[in-house]
């Protein structure tokens, strides 16, 4: 005959337990349980009645001035599905789901770590948070500051979710921050959302392990803990435990985790081993050409962070000396966070008689960069919803990215989407991400000033050759030549970068230097055969813009200028953005936006390949590069060594206006601005001169000892 099962506890055990351990009418309070390792009350009650106890219990203990929080995480984005806070249901078990169902309960948009709350307060914490998991203004934030307190009913603090809060909060290094983009859905309107959530590479070493840092809050007297049933109500305060936490994790970062401890270096050798994704070594031969440069790096899968991408960046390094700034994944760039690596295996669509119809063996764009993996078989309908082809080339894969979208996908030819008519097929997409680090090459020239002049060129796009890798190949020789250089005036760096996110990193762990980046020149798709474009920067009255667009004018007379953001997007606006306002330019070779086919033919596509690459283009954008930097190089200050008006008779110094008629109008106004406080592109625009005058004046002051 089976026994009847053993009750250990009572409504007024619980209401006891909870006045004991110290909750207290007017508390907010954030609750996790586990009823079952309590004990049910009584003798036939559910698991559902259970809950209602335990809750009328709470709400009781807390009076009608008091709140409630319960966890009813749903870790909807991070799974790729629809978060709606009114029909979500929590995976956290049978009370936090009891709670959420509550007619008065009000529950956070958080499409991650939604919480549930009933009590007066629960509107101001649970409501217009800010898209953060864990960090400022997050609910665990203004638990901490309200001062809420921390109840686990029949859990071990341990299993608390605070304290990962306070993780993210003290910067412990297994932990870092990811971007999880997804759909929301509430009453009814749809919208991507964007939040930023705490995770542990998948290491051994790196999982969660609290237990140290809950008996250290125990023995130090700040969590009371009371036996109820066949567990136990333990109860803290979010400040208390937070500053405990800080203070521990200043002395032992690992604290709370499984360890042993790893250094950044080791965490990432561990995460490549596991994805097998380490980098390849690249041959390129010694002052490789621009060709040769271009032909072997071009087909390499060079996403934003990933083996291909360093692969490319170790072998340009192998060509001039180099620094490799790194990012570590999670690290905030001003807005910006630095992705994860992404690493894919294999990715294939297959009929489901077994043939392959496409894969990234046939080419590295037929997988979304960085899109999920995915194994299985789906309708034609569904594939359709994840098959990506090119707008206007029929014959062309095209390059799709969803860096921070958790979603699959494939990318194909338009013929090969128009040839599947079957029902059904197999996805096959293998890919990986891991805890890694994003990489900026930087190439220096030092001039007699640390006065810098900045070019800039990305490296990422994978098997695609004009955007950007001739930018970062004609960035390259442009070093190599000012390297030969003697008495440079200015300092010039290169930067070779992941697009956007790269110059965010660079910038914001530089922004010492921001105030002595005095021009920069942004070099984008110059293998094309199309006439040279020059996109101005925000601030069109800088003399980098000056002096930069009358060398572009004089040294391209087929070219085309056009305002900020008006021929095509990219770092430069990191640069001349709001507290940087570096006057960087761009220098392309596409067309203007007004063409059908802007920004080329072959953008973002698998024709967007050496073939199509002109090496004549590439050799002439130096050229022209090399003209705007010689002129930059000339707009100096020149000093006067003279005072007033030169008695110009003197020194035998006639201007004829029959052979030099613009010097002739212009050389007595240019001669009183040189005051040691102007350049020669200011000097020229104060009195309508071209540049080429300003010069030509300095150099007969100049053969007189009169300015230097």
């Amino acid at each position: 005959m089976m026994s009847s099962p053993t009750y250990h506890y009572t409504k007024a055990d619980l209401v006891a337990a909870l006045c004991a351990a110290g909750v207290t009418e007017g508390d907010v309070i954030f609750v996790h349980a586990s009823l079952g390792r309590l004990g049910y009350s009584e003798r036939g009650r559910t698991m559902q009645d259970a809950c209602s106890v335990a809750l009328e219990t709470l709400l009781e203990a807390l009076g009608s001035t008091g709140t409630l929080l319960v966890p009813t995480y749903s870790y909807s984005i991070g799974k790729g599905e629809v978060y709606d806070p009114d029909s979500t249901p929590s995976t956290l078990g049978d009370f936090t789901e009891h709670v959420r169902l509550q007619p008065e309960a009000i529950r956070s948009a958080d499409p991650m770590l939604a919480v549930s709350g009933i009590g007066p307060e629960a509107a101001s914490l649970l409501q217009n948070l800010p898209r953060t998991c864990y960090g400022p203004g997050s609910i665990y934030d203004r638990l901490h500051d309200r001062g809420g307190k921390i109840v686990m009913l029949g859990l071990d603090l341990f299993w608390a979710t605070y304290r990962h809060y306070i993780e993210e909060k003290a910067g412990v290094p297994f932990r870092f921050k990811k971007l999880f983009t997804g759909t929301v859905r509430q009453q009814g309107i749809q919208t991507r959302q964007t939040w930023i959530y705490s995770c542990a590479p998948r290491l051994d070493n790196c999982a969660p392990n609290g237990i140290a840092l809950g008996k250290l809050a125990r023995d130090q007297g700040l969590s009371a803990s009371i036996k109820v049933g066949r567990g136990e109500v333990c109860v803290i305060g979010a400040r208390e435990y937070a500053q405990l936490g800080i203070e521990v994790f200043a002395q032992d970062p690992w604290n709370s985790a499984k360890g042993p401890p790893l250094t950044t270096a080791e965490i990432i050798a561990l995460e490549d081993a596991r994805t097998f994704s380490q980098a390849e070594v690249i041959s390129l031969p010694e002052n490789a050409s621009m060709e040769q440069m271009l032909t072997t790096l071009a087909p390499l899968k060079r996403d934003i962070v990933s083996a291909g991408y360093d692969s490319a960046l170790n072998a340009l390094a192998g060509q001039l000396p180099m620094t490799i700034h790194e990012f570590a994944s999670g690290t905030e760039c001003s807005t910006w966070i630095v992705p994860e690596k992404w690493t894919c295996h294999e990715a294939a669509l297959q009929s489901l008689d077994g043939r392959t119809l496409f894969s990234t063996q046939d080419h590295a764009l037929h997988v979304v960069s960085y899109s999920m993996p995915f194994d299985g078989v789906v309708s034609r309908e569904e594939l359709l919803r994840h098959l990506h082809v090119h707008p206007r080339l029929e014959d062309a894969v095209p390059f799709v990215f969803k860096y921070y979208q958790r979603d699959w996908g494939l990318c194909c030819t338009q013929r090969q989407r128009a040839a599947l008519t079957d029902d059904e097929y197999r996805v096959i997409i293998r890919t990986d991400t891991s805890y890694s680090h994003l990489k900026v090459g930087e190439v220096i020239v030092p001039g007699q000033s640390d006065a810098s002049f900045v070019l800039c060129a990305h490296l990422c796009h994978p098997a695609q050759a004009a955007d950007d890798l001739s930018g970062v190949v004609v960035g390259m020789e442009v070093m190599r030549r000012l390297r030969t250089r003697k008495n440079l005036r200015y300092t010039y760096r290169f930067l070779i970068l992941p697009e956007t996110i790269g110059s965010a990193a660079w910038l914001s762990r530089h922004s010492h230097l921001i105030s002595k980046l005095h021009g920069g020149l942004f070099l984008e798709m110059l293998s094309l055969p199309h006439a040279p474009a020059l996109q101005m920067p925000f601030d069109e009255q800088t003399p980098a813009a000056r002096v930069l667009k009358a060398a572009f004018e004089k040294g391209s007379p087929d070219g085309w200028c056009g305002a900020y953001r008006s021929i095509i997007g990219n770092d430069e606006r990191q640069f001349n953005g709001p507290g940087a306002r570096v006057p960087m330019l761009s220098l392309s070779r596409v067309l203007p936006r007004s063409h059908p086919e802007w920004p080329y033919r072959e953008y973002h596509s698998s024709e967007d390949d050496v073939a199509h690459a002109s090496i004549p283009h590439l050799e002439n954008s130096v050229e022209l590069v090399m003209q705007m930097i010689d002129a930059w190089e000339a707009n100096q200050i020149p000093l006067p060594r003279f005072t007033g008006e030169v008695f110009c008779s003197r020194y035998g110094i006639h201007i004829d206006h029959t052979t030099q008629p613009e010097l002739h109008r212009h050389f007595f106004s240019i001669m009183d601005q040189i005051d040691g406080r102007q350049s020669v592109s200011e000097i020229a625009r104060n009195c309508g001169a071209t540049a080429d005058a300003v010069r030509e004046t300095l150099e007969i002051l100049e053969r007189h000892n009169l300015v230097v």
